[in-house]
């Protein structure tokens, strides 16, 4: 008697899998497109100043698309995805290009202090209302008379009828050496009269170029499916390509040099892996100064051993804080004033030293008194970085860093939405997706907020509270997975 013939799945090369691999691809192609036609609307549409709520919704629409995207990834076949990743970077990216800046002003500083330095003045020496500088100023960065009425033009004191576009007239420079070396740069490739658009166009090369990089480190770690977390991901357009913020920069120098620091470069291996991603990682931080958060994660597993391991941590810390160093010093050389600018006044703007200031610590809020809670953040980033480097994994530095970066952003509950490109990135680099709810609770911080000006600080906290549950959440399932993982081996 013969056996019955068993149905059998159909192999990978079978004629009946090739049409499904293709419906999955198509399938993910047509979600990006979708997710592309909405981002160039809420580009379009820019309602931030006069229709916070209505451009919330745009938002929420933008990050469901998205997470609809990433998820359908996963049954896209391995050959298809780097192409499709990369692809729609490019495509989401280039959608930021649609309109000039929407929700932020910062982009026509960099394009100032291009503009002082191309004069051969060093951008640390004046604010831009002073009157030693009319010279450089036009009608775009320095409009008049009826130019005047935009919701985000400042007046410039003793000048009747001219305004300015740029955020904090009459304070110095914010930005970093290697930023400012990235303004210069932009100012001199530009055309005369191309305005915002270089800028952007900068931005969105950053961005196509930091996916290129997530996906060589995550190819040779055999999945790239976590490069589509950045490529992707509506704050990258939103941020480092409209609003054109000179976080991008510094996103690309960190990702690369966590690379380098976890051997993904050919040909650093050991401690000449280190010595690059150190210089790498502070040019990060010459750019924007928030990456010297990742140089826990870099240093991952460093106390793990009975001694510290202080010849892995010194080939990782001196090259960074020599090329800050560095690059900072031509600007000593040349500057009249301080070289870190409005930087002291910035932090002491924002309230970090303040706990009841502007919803800062509100989660902390929550459970300590005001007096207690810039204390209380600080030990609690403390006790996570001190088992970053005892029990990080120097394999995966982005691990660790990813930890202490979303772990500060939940004590600080920072209100500008561009801080959590390096998250993203970070995201990208660890495929721990969950983290990516701090991402979007910025982004509630930055526009819905400002919707709901009666509650402020409870829409701000809440959206952090969510964040931070969300995190646990994901935490949980993957510790309950990997413990299930263990009991069936």
């Amino acid at each position: 008697m013969i056996a019955p013939r068993t149905a059998t799945a159909p192999a990978a090369d079978t004629p009946t899998a090739a049409p499904s691999a293709v419906r999955r691809t198509a399938l993910t192609a047509v979600l990006l497109l979708a997710l592309a036609a909405v981002l160039a609307t809420t580009f379009v549409e820019d309602g931030y100043y006069g229709h916070p709520g209505a451009l919330s919704w745009w938002y929420l629409a933008c990050w469901l698309l998205f997470a609809a995207a990433a998820w359908s990834l996963r049954r896209v076949p391995a050959k298809h995805r780097t192409g499709l990743i990369l692809a729609g970077g490019v495509l989401v990216a280039a959608t930021g290009l649609a309109a000039p800046p929407t929700t932020s002003t910062d982009m026509f500083r960099y394009a100032w202090d291009g503009r002082v330095q191309a004069a051969g003045i060093s951008p640390y020496d004046h604010v831009p209302a002073d009157r030693e500088l009319a010279g450089l100023r036009d009608s775009w960065l320095f409009p008049s008379g009826a130019a005047c009425k935009g919701p985000d033009r400042a007046r410039i004191d003793g000048e009747a009828g001219r305004c300015t576009r740029l955020n904090r007239p009459k304070v110095h420079t914010i930005y970093p050496p290697v930023a400012e070396v990235y303004f210069l740069g932009v100012h001199e490739l530009s055309p005369p009269g191309a305005r915002h658009k270089p800028l952007q166009v900068g931005g969105a090369l950053l961005a196509v170029a930091t996916t290129g990089v997530l996906l060589l480190i995550l190819r040779r770690r055999g999945d790239v499916r976590g490069a589509a977390y950045w490529a992707w991901c509506p704050a990258v357009p939103i941020e480092a390509v409209n609003n054109a913020h000179v976080d991008g920069l510094a996103v690309l120098f960190t990702v690369a040099g966590l690379g380098a620091v976890a051997g993904a470069w050919r040909g650093f291996p050991g401690v000449r892996g280190n010595v690059v991603g150190g210089v790498l990682i502070g040019a990060g931080v010459a750019a924007k100064m928030l990456p010297a958060v990742v140089l826990p994660g870099a240093l991952s597993g460093v106390l793990a051993g009975r001694r510290p391991d202080w010849r892995r941590a010194a080939s990782v810390l001196v090259p960074t804080a020599g090329f800050v160093a560095l690059s900072y010093l031509p600007y000593v050389l040349v500057s009249h004033a301080s070289v870190f600018g409005y930087l002291g006044g910035y932090a002491e703007e924002e309230g970090y030293d303040d706990a009841s200031a502007r919803s800062r610590y509100g989660l902390v809020r929550l459970v300590l008194p005001d007096d207690w809670a810039l204390p209380g953040a600080l030990v609690v980033v403390a006790l996570v970085l001190l088992y970053v480097l005892r029990r990080g994994d120097p394999q995966r530095p982005w691990r660790g860093a990813l930890l202490v970066l979303g772990w500060a952003f939940l004590m600080m509950t920072p209100g500008y939405s561009w801080y959590a490109l390096l998250l993203v990135a970070l995201v990208a680099l660890d495929g721990r997706w969950e983290w990516l709810a701090v991402a979007a609770a910025g982004a509630v911080c930055y526009v819905t907020a400002w919707a709901m000006p009666h509650s402020f600080d409870l829409v701000r906290t809440s959206a952090y509270a969510v964040a931070g549950a969300i995190a646990l959440a994901g935490w949980v399932v993957r510790r309950r997975a990997l413990s299930v993982a263990r009991v069936t081996v």
